[in-house]
């Protein structure tokens, strides 16, 4: 701990290390895309008290100074009143070139009915987030669970090629003996040479491969693998509905609603208005100040007629709500497609582990049987050559059917919908 505080205050990068799957989805939770997926929750929600605020008064204070050309009413008077300011010449009129107003102005919706619509659109849109940000989770844990398993196949190669070298070096120095002593050609130690540089060769590619999977983790956790942590099933997978089609279904009800909302604008709408305007000037006909109130209150209706715009925008939404349509569709066969692919390719791998162990068991048996022979000059160096490959061939349909299993399992687990961190562990 001390030496990694150290190391923060110089100012030096941290390479954190993962040692559990566990680590590595909590690791997962902080990755931006992830976050980003909070974000559009979080501007769903912001969509849905849009909406809703428009049936809240808007109220608006205001302040204004205005000069005019000729004199101008502060406010309506009617003709009976004014006729007696205009007789008497002592009474201020409430007419001024020069006028301060100070006031109030209140709106609000009484019925409005897409304001509801676009409501019930925006809590689609919020449920259609939140369940993409579980798939995307999803999708990146199974990810995390594909490449361990890679690097677990990777690993399992190196560990077989270096018994295949350790077993080639003895065998060298097994023959490094007879060529010297002129019981065995040396055309058999270039052979045996040969052997160990293809061996050297196929460890640096392992190696190069293990540097893409780990960098495919590190991507996604920010989490540095030394080597590929451990892993086993821990429950089974759930099959059902392919509720990764959820995004797109609640997707395609919130365009249905667009589309509702959108001719919904076409009906009459019920709007409460009023204000209250405080008047200060100095009358144009004795120059004494003056100040006056006049408010207003009522409800307005509003019926659009021929709204050209408004048949675009209902036009648009239509056709926004069959491409919707047809996506579904198509991302429906897709992975049902790919489920009962998948489905059917799962037992066979798990049956080709079970043959594969019992294979490279029996090959592991022979080989032994070949250095026997070979050593006794029963056999030819192409032919123990064979074995020793024949085992390591076998070690690696092994592991990789192990790691396609995996792989098979975490595309069904994102397709269904199923906790993978209930499965993995």
């Amino acid at each position: 701990m001390k030496r990694t505080l150290l190391l923060a205050s110089l100012g030096l990068p941290l390479l954190l290390h993962a040692t559990t799957i566990g680590e590595l989805f909590d690791a997962l939770k902080n990755h931006p895309q992830t976050r980003a997926d909070e974000v559009l929750i979080r501007q769903a929600e912001n969509g849905m008290e849009k909406a809703y605020a428009k049936l809240y008064p808007d109220i608006t204070l205001f302040a204004s100074y205005d000069h005019y050309n000729t004199p101008t009413g502060m406010l309506p008077v009617p003709p009976n009143e004014l006729l007696p300011m205009v007789k008497n010449k002592e009474e201020p009129q409430p007419f001024s070139k020069d006028i301060s107003r100070l006031g109030v102005t209140v709106g609000m919706p009484l019925f409005v009915k897409s304001i509801f619509t676009y409501a019930d659109k925006a809590k689609k849109m919020q449920q259609s987030a939140r369940l993409k940000k579980r798939i995307n989770l999803l999708k990146n844990e199974a990810i995390i669970v594909g490449a361990n398993a890679n690097l677990h196949y990777l690993e399992a190669m190196q560990k077989a090629l270096r018994s295949k070298r350790a077993s080639l070096q003895k065998t060298k120095s097994f023959i490094n003996l007879k060529v010297k002593s002129g019981r065995a050609p040396k055309s058999a130690l270039f052979k045996i040479n040969d052997g160990l540089s293809q061996v050297n060769i196929a460890l640096n590619n392992i190696a190069i491969g293990k540097t893409k999977a780990i960098e495919t983790i590190d991507a996604l956790t920010g989490l540095h693998l030394r080597h590929a942590v451990s892993m086993h099933q821990k429950k089974t997978l759930h099959e059902g509905e392919i509720t990764a089609l959820d995004p797109l279904k609640k997707k395609l009800e919130a365009d249905r609603l667009e589309l509702k909302a959108q001719k919904e604008k076409l009906y009459p709408s019920l709007f409460l208005k009023g204000s209250y305007v405080k008047s200060f000037a100095d009358a144009y006909n004795n120059d004494k100040s003056i100040d006056e109130e006049y408010s207003d209150i009522g409800v307005a209706l509003k019926v659009p007629l021929y709204p050209k715009s408004q048949y675009a925008a209902i036009d648009h939404s239509r056709l926004a709500l069959q491409k919707s349509r047809l996506e579904l569709k198509k991302e429906e066969l897709s992975l049902q497609a790919q489920a009962n692919r998948l489905k059917s390719v799962l037992p066979m791998l798990e049956a080709s582990v079970k043959l594969y162990k019992d294979s490279v068991a029996d090959k592991k048996r022979l080989l032994e049987i070949a250095k026997v022979a070979y050593q006794s000059q029963r056999m030819s160096t192409e032919d123990y050559l064979k074995y020793e490959d024949d085992l390591v061939t076998q070690e690696a349909k092994l592991h990789e059917a192990e790691a396609k299993k995996w792989q098979t399992l975490m595309q069904l687990a994102v397709i269904y919908t199923n906790p993978i961190e209930e499965i993995v562990k």
